[in-house]
């Protein structure tokens, strides 16, 4: 029976990452294989895939910049392997605007494919797998959490088991409602817009499409991803009251609301096969970092879902932290510093801020219907169309491709 100072020595870590979904376990990944001790902390384990089950609700459009993080981790076959839709092509127009629109193809940079469409559960399948295979790494899962006392350099995770976690620094990788954060006492600042977003499972008479489109209305996009066979996911975006209206309505009575309000573009609906609804709500960290303490993804942020970035950013913190981590930790100086940190949090959050500008800009532009805005959309939505060099930034800024990226988002190994 082991005594009690040993069993304290083998639950203490270098890291310990609250969240095992996908940053926290990218977090992981990217550390694997190396001399830093590592526990993921995760609630629950994802469902098991079956080729057979119907997509899930939640997925993500993964940038290039994604998709290399995780192919250099050698995680991206775990994901290929399962399911996944590329998409080639973006469109976007505004309804009632005489049609101007703009449409993106990655075959005007040399790219490809802009992205994949990949269901949220099939990521963290892939990545978890990974994890199982470095022998630095505990993923502790599944894992109720009791209590977080934070600590500099030496924070405790207890868990509704009994077990006691001691880590050297405290990732906080759980989700907008980050319980670490809050034990680390890091506010928030945040605000709710007035629209919430409806989220449809379908089935389409077309065959699997390349595109994925918006069609901007007066009371928010209707967006359309494509998904493998003749599967897409919709997207409603709309008042709150309306959204609830909609999620109410029977099956038949929803799809026959869905096939009138969406564009020609979608074609006729065949089947629908799940639905659910969720607020809309932007949220930042007033900090990133404190002395033994980092945030990453949605722990950090949450950004308007318009573009499809939250995921990617929140990727793209994990990349950066794990690089900024491991090379304090090669040069010998204490990873859970505030100067260590910092550097980290330097790269992140004014990216992540202008990320969420920009977004919230788009919002408050499309979502509304006065006119004189109405007329200027239509313009650059047409002079856009026209531009090729600005289009190519807007699409090569969408990949993840501009800007200052992390070693793993340009392909190099950090271990």
């Amino acid at each position: 029976m082991l005594d009690k100072a040993q069993t304290q020595m083998e639950n203490r870590y270098d890291l310990l990452i609250v969240g095992g979904g996908m940053v926290g376990a990218t977090i992981a990944a990217a550390l694997g294989d190396t001399d830093l001790r590592i526990a993921v902390v995760e609630q629950r384990l994802p469902d098991d895939f079956d080729e057979n089950a119907e997509h899930d609700l939640r997925v993500s459009a993964l940038s290039v910049a994604s998709e290399q993080i995780l192919t250099t981790l050698d995680v991206w076959p775990g994901i290929a392997a399962k399911r996944l839709c590329p998409y080639r092509r973006m469109k976007v127009w505004e309804a009632d605007a005489g049609r101007a629109s703009t449409e993106f193809n990655s075959t005007d940079i040399g790219y490809d494919h802009l992205g994949h469409i990949v269901e949220n559960r099939i990521i963290q399948l892939a990545l978890l797998e990974r994890l199982r295979l470095f022998s630095n790494i505990d993923l502790i899962c599944p894992a109720d959490t009791e209590s977080i006392d934070y600590s500099p350099g030496c924070s405790v995770v207890r868990l509704s088991d009994g077990r006691e976690l001691i880590g050297r620094l405290l990732v906080a990788a759980d989700g907008g409602m980050s319980r670490a954060r809050s034990a680390a006492g890091i506010g928030v600042h945040n605000w709710d817009y007035d629209q919430h977003a409806l989220v449809a499972s379908v089935t389409t008479a077309y065959e699997q499409q390349d595109i994925t489109w918006q069609q901007f209305t007066p009371t928010g996009p209707l967006a359309f991803l494509p998904l493998s066979g003749q599967r897409a996911s919709l997207v409603w975006y709309n008042t709150p009251m309306e959204v609830r209206r909609l999620m109410s309505e029977p099956d038949n009575v929803f799809m026959e609301q869905l096939q009138q309000a969406f564009p020609a573009e979608l074609g006729q609906i065949d089947q629908l096969l799940g639905r659910a609804s969720f607020p809309l709500r932007r949220q930042h960290a007033l900090q990133y970092v404190k002395e033994g303490v980092a945030l990453a993804g949605d722990s950090a942020h949450m950004i308007n879902p318009l573009a499809g970035q939250g995921v990617n950013i929140g990727l793209l913190d994990a990349a950066a932290l794990a690089e900024v981590v491991l090379q304090a930790w090669y040069e010998g100086e204490d990873i859970s510093s505030l100067a260590v940190l910092s550097r980290y949090e330097k790269q992140r959050r004014q990216h992540n801020l202008i990320m969420m500008q920009v977004m919230d800009g788009f919002y408050r532009v499309f979502s509304n219907d006065f006119g004189p805005l109405k007329v200027l959309r239509n313009i650059g939505l047409g002079a856009a169309e026209r531009l090729g060099p600005a289009k190519s930034h807007v699409m090569r800024y969408a990949m993840g491709l501009e800007g200052r990226l992390p070693a793993l988002a340009r392909g190099e190994s950090i271990n």
